[in-house]
């Protein structure tokens, strides 16, 4: 089999006040299982893997995505945002952590609600980065999906995916339609284009 030419990645580094904040959004997006108990970023409402333990940051972080650059601003407006939420909602934050990391699950979802709900004038800058986020989880984008799978990813491991075959390919063990499909026309070209 051909293999593709890649074209050079780049992943931004940032912070640890973005990496943590974005962990905590990326957790309320798909939540996952604590990963050591005093974990401040992950909620632990899920007992499972969520979209940090699938390498949402390691996403985020990546050229493709767009929004690599602009990762510490969007950290710095969650973090702002949440200060307003507390203020409104009458809540002390624990200084010890970035002010979307102190708010409990519920908050973080409310407060995410409120970013991505139609209208809000930065409405965009949410729903991109929580699509990325949902992205990390189920379909492992950053990621080659066979080694996904072998390293236990746990999106596509939920999903069910299953391991390809010897030679790298996924075949299904039924036929979709209970019966096997015509035979291609023998003039079908390599690529699929009908003859």
């Amino acid at each position: 089999m051909q293999t593709a030419r890649r074209i050079p990645e780049r992943r931004v580094d940032i912070g640890d006040e973005a990496t943590i904040t974005l962990e905590a959004y990326a957790d309320t997006i798909v939540p996952g299982a604590k990963r050591w108990p005093g974990d401040r970023a992950i909620a632990g409402v899920s007992s499972d893997g969520g979209a940090v333990a699938a390498g949402a940051l390691d996403l985020l972080r990546w050229d493709a995505t767009g929004i690599h650059d602009g990762l510490e601003d969007l950290a710095g407006r969650a973090n702002g945002h949440a200060l307003a939420y507390a203020e409104r909602a009458g809540l002390e934050l624990d200084a010890a952590v970035p002010p979307f990391v102190a708010l409990d699950y519920d908050d973080r979802v409310r407060l995410i609600q409120e970013l991505t709900t139609p209208g809000h004038p930065e409405k965009d800058f949410w729903v991109l980065l929580s699509l990325f986020c949902n992205m990390a989880f189920d379909s492992a984008a950053h990621l080659h999906t066979a080694q996904a799978l072998e390293d236990g990813h746990p999106g596509l491991t939920a999903m069910g995916i299953t391991q390809p075959d010897t030679d790298g390919l996924w075949r299904f063990q039924d036929f979709g339609y209970g019966r096997q499909l015509a035979a291609p026309h023998p003039h079908t070209t390599h690529s699929g284009s009908p003859a």
